[in-house]
């Protein structure tokens, strides 16, 4: 990342952040927005530069969702320069980590837009779509679903049509992830003060849309010809600069994205059938052998299609199982953090007589 100073509007600062100061706070800090984060190092860029620091020991303990991720807004100390507090977010997206710990992994804060990027071949996924969706409505958001590679089919009408029919109003945009002319359609969501991310499976052409809005280098690697998919050319999350004047984050290649604590944002992508629900004749119907059931109603009319309901399904099975499963994470961590507290304080004790 080379060495610059830029202006905090040029960082993405806006009223949201601003009004979060004291006047005292203003005189006695400023504010730094998190490039990338490395364990208990983090590289910053402010109107002073770029700075690496070292979280306070303090802050390691702290809960994940509670430590600085990329986008993030620090305050750091005019005359050390060290981190003072971590500044509320306009909005935040985070995961549950691999495996069934229950960890949650930050993925970015302080984005204005999603870019869901997909592809205009065999990676078209309609249900990995709508998970990127649930997590952008969660999170809110707006999600602008990107689909790239527009050149390379005849005719890219049948991908947009798929992707417009996952939520009213859903705005879609094919684009030639090479041709600068082609992607300015996304420009006006680039300017100088917003922040944008991306995400989508390997292989659709993130990284080169990345280059191309921002003209810049990343590697890219070949797409598998058999079954269209790519590899992973992106393992970590940082700050981009984009010729409109906006912030990019990109995000590494998430195949699987496993959701928690996303029940409104599955609400929102299926709203068809939430509303279609709320006639079934049980409150508590499961859509699958009860009578009086208005969603299997709409199936058999052709007025919903099976492929979204069995969806709906697995996403609210996964965010509840996900959301279960970090809740006892987080009470475990907690009684784990008072017993230490609780050692700590007997060892001063006895040292103290």
């Amino acid at each position: 990342m080379p060495e610059v100073s830029l202006s905090l509007p040029q960082l993405g600062w806006g009223h949201f952040f601003q009004q979060q100061l004291s006047f005292e706070e203003w005189e006695a800090t400023f504010p730094a927005r998190v490039h990338s984060v490395h364990r208990n190092q983090v590289d910053l860029l402010s109107e002073q530069g770029r700075k690496q620091v070292a979280l306070p020991g303090k802050w390691l303990q702290l809960d994940p969702v509670d430590r600085p991720t990329t986008g993030d807004w620090l305050l750091l100390d005019r005359e050390d320069g060290q981190p003072q507090r971590l500044l509320e977010r306009s909005s935040f997206f985070q995961r549950k980590g691999a495996g069934t710990g229950g960890a949650i992994q930050l993925i970015a804060a302080n984005i204005d837009t999603l870019f869901i990027v997909s592809s205009c071949n065999q990676d078209f996924n309609a249900s990995r779509l709508e998970r990127y969706l649930a997590l952008a409505l969660e999170a809110k958001v707006e999600p602008i679903v990107v689909l790239t590679k527009a050149d390379q089919v005849t005719d890219v009408a049948p991908y947009l049509q798929q992707a417009q029919e996952l939520k009213p109003g859903l705005l879609v945009e094919t684009v030639n992830a090479l041709d600068p002319g082609s992607v300015a359609v996304l420009q006006v969501w680039c300017g100088t003060g917003q922040t944008v991310a991306l995400v989508g499976s390997s292989g659709v052409g993130k990284s080169t849309l990345v280059n191309t809005l921002c003209q810049a280098e990343q590697e890219t690697a070949a797409i598998r010809e058999d079954d269209a998919r790519g590899r992973h050319t992106t393992t970590a999350r940082s700050l981009h600069f984009m010729t409109g004047g906006g912030v990019l984050i990109d995000t590494p290649g998430m195949r699987e994205l496993q959701l928690s604590a996303c029940e409104e944002g599955v609400a929102s992508v299926f709203a068809e059938i939430e509303t279609l629900a709320a006639n079934c004749r049980f409150r508590d119907c499961r859509h699958q052998s009860e009578a009086g059931c208005a969603v299997k109603d709409a199936i058999e009319r052709g007025a919903l299609d099976p492929r979204r309901l069995e969806n709906y399904r697995k996403l609210l099975a996964e965010q509840e199982r996900n959301a279960s499963t970090i809740a006892e994470r987080r009470q475990k961590d907690r009684a784990f953090g008072k017993m230490v507290k609780g050692v700590m304080a007997e060892k001063r004790k006895y040292e103290g007589r």
